[in-house]
């Protein structure tokens, strides 16, 4: 149980207590919310249950507090309970519980902050699914960073989770990348062929181009041009798929399933929910287009699902994205019965939420079980100078680009370092120094400063076996443990607002204060009157080790053992 649970579990017995000792009126014992102050010298948690409760007890919030504070039953985790004006209890917990809870980080090792749920929930993540036309840019790295990352802390929160690429391979961007595609093919083998207007401009249609002419000759040439078209377009497009794999695989990012749109249609989803709609009055026709009767659901503007066959002459790509999303909302909660579906999309599709959500509603589905996170852009800066193109293709700069110059751990760390809501400006300058400026090599230094510590104590013949955790009684000693033990909380806290960015913050904040140990406390001396401590001291080491390479982990971001 988190230490602040504890504490909620105490007040509500202590209010128990003080209406049976006629310190308070009866009255319903409510849920209570346990925070961590705002100052440290108000203590290590605090409630302000006595504010919330001052019209149903009819009595000064004070008196509250004071009547709670007296009551709190015996326990070894807390030192101190104080009343605080207004309305507050606060709570120092004792030094030797403390000192405990490194054994505890021990035994939980690398599991160390997992949590169990009262209900563990099977909870699906769709991110990144950038169109297969194309190399990723920056942008789509960050949907992976922050994706990715929910993954890893809704299953270290104790859930089922299920990561998923929704692949756009339906519709007109089939048709234009295989045109686009045709053309460079049949230019590499000598043929004189316009390029598209509306085509993939781009070095890597060139490549695509080049690489089929070599594999397959002049087949394509030799077929109606709308089938070389059609088959050119898949072929690129799980070329493009494939090598977006890659890149993400590079930055730590993988996936439990690739999601064929066009799935959505082969197999009569899309068809069946279309049905649904109909049966319910909320599909029409108009301008020979079928609509969604978003506007009686209290949405602003219907929806086209189906443009009209005088605008697409193609039945295939006729279906919109939202015919699309449509299908496969349903997919996910109805047919593989999803207890959550999160979605992370850029911010340009903010209009497609409502939307999306009124689908779900109009299908039968809880829209509370869909969670769609918009997240902002990224800008890239080389000290104080934007950075809009790659040197090395002349175009815009990929994901892949990024992850050559300053590496996959900080691509992932720095692309969580700011709420989703937020723009990033990443600064490639600081990204790639090794110094206390670069937030990603200052944290994993004091990781590789741990283990250099652990290697050093095993070289000389100092082991933990046998530390006395209870001689861990220096300031900075506690205050790395209490900073220790915010990893579940952590956890918790991103798992439920799904805010990814608390982590690296935490990682920069538990990296400075193991730094302040390791300046006031020596952990290893040769001193023989010093062992007792040393190994007591290994223990606090060990234990920080395991709680910076779990937060580390929870990022995709590697905890080095040297550096």
């Amino acid at each position: 149980m988190l230490i602040k649970n504890h504490l909620a579990a105490l007040v509500k017995q202590a209010i128990a207590n003080a209406q049976r000792a006629h310190a308070l009126p009866d009255f319903t014992v409510p849920d209570v919310l346990i925070e961590r102050p705002q100052r440290k010298e108000w203590g290590d948690f605090a409630t302000a249950a006595p504010l919330k409760l001052a019209r149903e007890a009819k009595r000064a919030p004070i008196q509250i507090a004071e009547a709670i504070a007296a009551h709190v039953p015996a326990d070894d985790a807390i030192a101190k309970v104080e009343p605080s004006a207004p309305g507050f209890v606060n709570f120092r917990l004792s030094e030797a519980w403390l000192a405990r809870q490194v054994n505890t980080i021990l035994v939980q090792g690398a599991r160390y902050g997992d949590l169990q749920p009262e209900r563990p929930l099977s909870i699906q993540v769709e991110h990144v699914s950038v169109n297969p036309t194309g190399p990723m840019h920056v942008g789509s790295g960050r949907n992976g960073a922050i994706g990715d990352t929910l993954a890893n802390v809704l299953a270290a929160a104790g859930h089922r989770v299920h990561r998923e690429f929704y692949i756009n391979d339906n519709g007109s961007q089939v048709r234009h990348l295989g045109e686009s595609v045709f053309a460079r093919y049949a230019q590499s083998l000598g043929k004189d062929e316009p390029f598209p207007e509306d085509g993939y401009h781009g070095n890597y249609v060139i490549e695509i181009g080049k690489q089929f002419a070599e594999q397959y000759g002049d087949q394509f040439l030799q077929m109606p041009r709308a089938r070389a078209v059609r088959e050119l377009g898949r072929l690129a497009m799980e070329l493009i798929r494939a090598q977006i794999q890659k890149t993400l695989e590079r930055m730590n990012v993988r996936f439990d399933n690739w999601f064929s749109e066009r799935s959505l249609y082969e197999d009569g989803t899309f068809d069946y929910c279309l049905q649904i709609l109909k049966d319910k009055g909320l599909v029409f026709e108009k301008d020979d287009a079928v609509w969604f009767a978003a506007q009686a659901l209290g949405e602003e503007k219907d929806a086209v699902l189906i443009r009209s066959p005088k605008v697409i002459a193609d039945p295939d790509e006729r279906p919109t994205y939202f015919a699309s999303d449509v299908a496969y909302v349903w997919n996910k909660l109805a047919i593989r019965k999803f207890d959550r579906a999160i979605y992370v999309w850029g911010a340009d599709h903010h209009g497609d939420v409502p939307r999306v959500l009124a689908a779900a509603r109009a299908l039968g589905l809880d829209p509370e079980r869909v969670t769609i996170l918009l997240y902002q852009f990224v800008t890239l800066r080389r000290g104080g100078e934007i950075v809009r193109m790659s040197k090395r293709t002349g175009e815009f700069v990929t994901l892949d680009d990024l992850l050559d110059e300053v590496g996959p751990d900080a691509v992932r760390f720095m692309l969580i370092t700011q709420s989703a809501t937020a723009t990033i400006d990443f600064d490639l300058e600081v990204a790639v120094k090794q110094s206390d400026e670069n937030p990603v090599y200052y944290v994993q230094y004091a990781h590789a400063r741990i283990a250099s510590i652990l290697r050093k104590a095993a070289e000389a013949g100092l082991t933990m076996d046998e530390g006395d955790v209870s001689l861990l009684t220096h300031p900075a000693e506690l205050e790395l443990i209490r900073a220790m033990l915010r990893l579940p909380e952590i956890v918790e806290l991103v798992a439920t607002k799904l805010e990814p960015h608390h982590l690296p913050h935490y990682a920069i904040e538990l990296a400075g204060i193991f730094h302040v140990f390791y300046k006031q406390c020596r952990v290893i001396s040769s001193d023989p009157a010093d062992a007792a401590i040393s190994r007591a001291r290994l223990k606090l080491v060990a234990a920080a080790k395991y709680t910076l390479a779990r937060t580390l982990n929870l990022m995709g971001v590697t905890a080095p053992e040297t550096m």
